[in-house]
């Protein structure tokens, strides 16, 4: 049975002080969760909007939800009015969408632009030159309803660690042009996410400033969520 505090006291201990631990709490039961919770975590990822949807009601309300998945423009609606932060904005049509919901509810969300660094087809992300053509074309002017905090980026799934390094540090990179370049003024825009389970130790050591880590805390993946 796998030990949820004690995995996140070691994790905590290992962190700089300066990484926000982020549990990637995606097909684990509540359960699973509120332990997570009394050990102390409050924030939790999910990656789809339904399974987040029927897990947030019963646990304690100051919990802070992540949504670090693919969102559909059409489900914006429904994370908007609870949702700490979406890390996973891949697209200029999905920031609109995201302004156009937080306008109604007046409240203003904590996005990250997620960035394509991988050498996999199946990772979603803006590419560094289509982020700054929506900025020079003021594409990102008007949103007042979203805050851009910083960028997100997930590495090729591979044992080839120099890669991950490298994927990481272009990623850090990208985050220095943008904030000098764009976001100079911007004390919000801080925010580095990179790394999980099996690289988070290198997304540290590449400046990451949120790790988002499941099997480390939970163990395993359920196929099977009970919720």
């Amino acid at each position: 049975m796998t030990d949820i505090s004690s995995n996140i006291s070691r994790l905590r201990s290992e962190l700089p002080s300066s990484v926000m631990l982020i549990a990637v709490s995606k097909t684990k039961s509540v359960s699973e969760i509120i332990e997570a919770y009394n050990a102390g975590q409050k924030y939790f990822g999910e990656n789809r909007v339904q399974e987040l949807l029927d897990k947030k009601d019963h646990v304690p309300a100051d919990a802070e939800w992540h949504l670090i998945g693919h969102l559909q423009t059409n489900k914006v609606k429904y994370v908007v009015p609870f949702i700490s932060m979406i890390q996973s904005v891949d697209s200029l049509k999905l920031l609109n969408a995201i302004n156009n919901e937080a306008s109604k509810v007046n409240k203003v969300v904590n996005c990250l632009l997620q960035i394509y660094i991988a050498e996999e087809e199946t990772k979603y992300g803006f590419s560094m030159s289509e982020i700054e053509s929506i900025i020079n074309l003021k594409g990102l002017d008007g949103l007042k309803y979203v805050r851009i905090c910083g960028v997100m980026g997930m590495a090729t799934f591979t044992e080839d660690f120099s890669q991950v390094r490298k994927e990481f540090s272009c990623l850090r990179e990208y985050f220095k042009i943008l904030k000098a370049g764009y976001f100079n003024s911007e004390t919000h825009f801080r925010e580095i996410s990179m790394g999980m389970s099996g690289d988070y130790k290198i997304a540290v050591e590449e400046g990451s400033t949120m790790v988002r880590i499941g099997s480390l805390l939970f163990g395993e993946r359920n196929k099977n969520k009970p919720v």
